[in-house]
């Protein structure tokens, strides 16, 4: 007893015979469902004759019995299923994916046939690729969303080092521990007579003259303690004349970084607190940002957030607390709060927006602190309604998890999450039921342990057919 095939792509047991031995036909039907979901028996005239089905929702199948197996597939797909029982070409081993027709719906089956040496009939082995096809789907969408992002992200990039570079004013970006110049505009180095570049890795104290070098040390610490610090004035290297020097401190992926002005006399150079380059971005910025006091009343908002929240206009909602709009009244600003005192930022934070007008919308919240005598809070609102629209939705509910089921809390009443989950574990009883006795409603009903009226009752409610029982 041998299974090599003819092109010799198997490995057969060395001793077949013997390990085959003793195996009943029901043992063989459990090697089958191994390999596949659901087998087709197809006489010789390629007509369904019987079907074994592995899970339970599979019932779709049986309405292929006493039909062409051809005729149950889409067009394209028909010349693979010739090929299969095409007799006269090698099918051993073969899987090919075909899809079929249910109710609008295309649904990919992978088939392999299998013809017995001494027989008429056929084997179909199918394996139902739904699953695979649908993480594709979602993968594809993830995948757009992601491109998206980084291309909004560019396009932000992009934006910040023209306004970077054209700020007429010297500017310097340096590492707050090691002092090392990350960025320095056009005009820090046209002030340094330096090539375009060239400043960039060089230590920040290089570009100061050594008996001041002391001075912008004790400078940066003292301004590190008190933000009100008033600037230092200092000689650069190779200049004569004196120059201010106002730093004021941010955090970049987990590392504190200075922004250094430099005053030479020459540039108008606004002072922190009325930098119309930095309002202009964060007015116009497509983000929502909102700046609020230590009580989260709203001091400064931008148009986006006032769009977001269906505000008619900025002014509206000054002094309002953002309780008012954020997620859980009390709960979710609690917690950004709390972990903006231990981590001073948190990103992407999970949480929703409630307008004006009672509507809802899943947004990401990243949040900085600002330390000071009466802290500030800045928070950046990203809206992932589009995001969550562009993945696929699935043709019907599945149960929530506990972690989906507890995010509801403060969102809908425990009567609200309670009846929606029994709905759930419902419809999914009757599905089962349904798929159990191959859609004859009657025995669905008996072992329900409903009326068949109930049972009609609740197939309407759920949409999952309608009230005319297969008896």
């Amino acid at each position: 007893m041998s299974f090599e095939s003819a092109n010799g792509d198997q490995i057969p047991f060395s001793d077949p015979d013997s390990m085959f031995e003793g195996f009943t036909k029901n043992d063989i039907i459990r090697l089958a469902y191994c390999a596949g979901d659901f087998m087709l028996a197809i006489d010789e005239n390629s007509i369904v004759r019987d079907i074994a089905v592995n899970v339970r929702d599979h019932g779709f199948a049986h309405k292929w019995i006493g039909q062409k197996w051809i005729d149950t597939v889409t067009v394209e797909s028909q010349p693979k299923i010739r090929q299969l029982l095409d007799g006269s070409v090698a099918t051993d081993n073969i899987w090919r994916q075909v899809n079929h027709d249910h109710d609008g719906e295309s649904i990919p089956i992978n088939y392999q046939v299998i013809k017995p040496e001494n027989g008429t009939w056929h084997i179909a082995v199918g394996r139902d690729l739904r699953s695979v096809s649908a993480l594709q789907q979602r993968l594809l969408k993830t995948q757009q969303s992601m491109e998206r992002d980084y291309l909004h992200l560019r396009q932000t990039e992009t934006r910040y080092r023209l306004l970077f570079d054209n700020i007429s004013y010297p500017v310097l970006i340096a590492d707050a521990d090691t002092y090392e110049i990350q960025q320095a505009n056009r005009a820090c180095h046209a002030l340094m007579s330096a090539a375009a570049g060239s400043l960039e890795g060089k230590g920040m104290l290089s570009i100061v003259e050594r008996e001041f070098r002391d001075d912008v040390i004790a400078y940066i610490g003292a301004i590190s303690v008190n933000s009100a610090t008033p600037p230092v004035s200092v000689r650069l290297a190779g200049r004569t004349g004196f120059v201010q020097i106002a730093a004021s401190a941010f955090r970049q992926s987990g590392k504190q970084y200075w922004l250094i002005n430099i005053d030479d006399g020459l540039h108008e150079v606004p002072s922190k607190q009325s930098d119309q380059y930095v309002l202009d971005v964060v007015e116009k910025m497509p983000d929502a940002f909102v700046l609020a006091d230590e009580k989260q009343a709203i001091i400064v908002a931008n148009r986006a957030f006032a769009e977001l929240v269906q505000a008619g206009s900025v002014e509206q909602l000054l002094g309002i607390s953002l309780n008012r709009f954020i997620g859980r009244p009390d709960v979710d600003l609690g917690l950004l709060k709390k972990q903006l005192k231990d981590y001073q930022n948190v990103r992407n934070f999970s949480s929703i927006i409630n307008d004006l007008n009672g509507g809802e919308e899943p947004v990401e919240i990243s949040a900085i602190m600002i330390e000071r005598e009466q802290p500030l809070f800045g928070y950046s609102v990203r809206s992932i309604g589009r995001r969550e629209r562009d993945l696929p939705q699935t043709g019907k509910d599945f149960p929530r998890s506990v972690e989906q089921l507890t995010e509801l809390v403060g969102r809908k009443t425990l009567k609200e999450i309670v009846r929606e989950s029994t709905d759930l574990i419902e419809r999914m009883c009757i599905e089962a039921a349904l798929v159990h006795t191959a859609d004859n409603r009657a025995s669905a009903a008996e072992i329900l342990g409903l009326s068949r009226q109930s049972l009609y009752s609740k197939l309407h409610r759920h949409g999952l057919g309608n009230l005319i029982g297969k008896d």
